[in-house]
């Protein structure tokens, strides 16, 4: 732990052993709400690579009898909202945001979540699934997930601009800006930071707590851990070609710099932003950025944590929740949304 300029940065490492266009609460599919675990799979590093690259190269490698989505297709979505819970997706003009409310919660919270994918990932089932944890940890009774657009497609500001209307629109329904905790893993860490500092630079409000889960703190490709790293991690790294190349040449920064602030967070001024938490994996390529960042939040005057995973790989808790890490850093969330928000 170290301080800057009165604000505390805990720098830990982990043990090392709009308009409504449809509603649905999917009842036939629906299943008892997930619950946070005690503990997961421990296994010594060596055995936990070799379980953790079989499990992402069937994903990222898969074999050539793979069925595939052929005509431009999106898979259809399987998800089900647990039980009890309602499930909803509306539009704000050409944004198409889904919402989540849990009737359990005995907060007053609300989750905003903004997926990660390179910003050339649409929104798919695993985030969704994602807001469900999220929402549990930390006993929020409504979560939003913004399906923001992507690149190449769309690029620099247009992801930034969506997440300003679902913020706008959260508030706009009533909800307490200091209710609302951002969570956004690798690319949507970079929005959310990005969100914040565009509040910051307009005089709205902040939200109460962020979460950033591997955060792509810089568009820039030449950090040690970059290079490092890219055969270590294995979910963002050579294994997976389509987003290691992406992150090599980001789409969504076309024209600008890749030290501008506005896709290289970490070298804005982080100062009255809000709590914020991140954690990396040890062996991913963003470890060096995610360091630079806390270091960054903290010299700022921001409550800054961040948690190394020693071992683990880019988003880890999102593709390998089953892992004792994942779970480690499950009750890290909610331990640091209970200490800095209000139920």
């Amino acid at each position: 732990m170290w301080k800057a300029k009165g604000r505390l940065c805990r720098i830990l490492f982990a043990g090392f052993v709009g308009t409504f266009i449809a509603v649905s609460s999917w009842s036939a599919l629906a299943a008892e709400a997930w619950k946070l675990p005690d503990s997961g799979i421990i296994m010594a590093d060596k055995e936990k690579q070799a379980y953790v690259a079989e499990k992402m190269g069937k994903i990222f490698q898969p074999a050539t009898n793979t069925p595939k989505a052929t005509n431009g297709q999106v898979p259809k979505s399987n998800f089900a909202a647990p039980d009890g819970w309602e499930y909803t997706v509306f539009s704000l003009g050409d944004l198409s945001v889904e919402q989540l409310n849990n009737p359990f919660a005995t907060s007053k919270r609300t989750v905003l979540q903004f997926h990660g994918g390179g910003y050339i990932n649409s929104l798919g089932d695993g985030h969704r699934l994602f807001c469900v944890k999220q929402m549990v940890l930390t006993d929020a009774k409504a979560g939003y997930i913004v399906d923001y657009r992507t690149a190449p497609q769309n690029t620099y500001p247009a992801a930034l601009e969506d997440a300003v209307r679902a913020y706008e629109d959260i508030l706009a329904k009533g909800t307490a800006p200091q209710d609302i905790v951002v969570f956004g893993d690798s690319a949507g860490g970079n929005l959310a930071l990005e969100l914040s500092l565009y509040l910051r630079e307009h005089n709205m409000p902040q939200p109460g707590a962020m979460v950033l889960a591997s955060p792509w703190a810089t568009f820039e490709t030449d950090l040690p851990s970059r290079k490092q790293n890219a055969d270590r991690d294995l979910i963002l790294g050579k294994i997976n070609p389509r987003m290691y190349n992406e992150i090599l040449n980001p789409s969504y920064g076309k024209g600008l710099s890749a030290k501008d602030v506005h896709l290289s967070p970490m070298y804005a001024d982080l100062a009255g932003l809000p709590p914020m938490l991140i954690q990396a994996g040890g062996y991913e390529l963003f470890l060096d950025e995610s360091i630079a960042l806390a270091q960054k939040a903290a010299g700022d005057g921001t409550d800054v944590t961040l948690t190394v995973y020693p071992g683990m790989s880019h988003d880890f808790a999102l593709l390998l929740p089953e892992l004792d890490d994942s779970v480690k850093s499950f009750k890290e969330i909610r331990d640091f949304v209970d200490r800095y928000m209000e139920k």
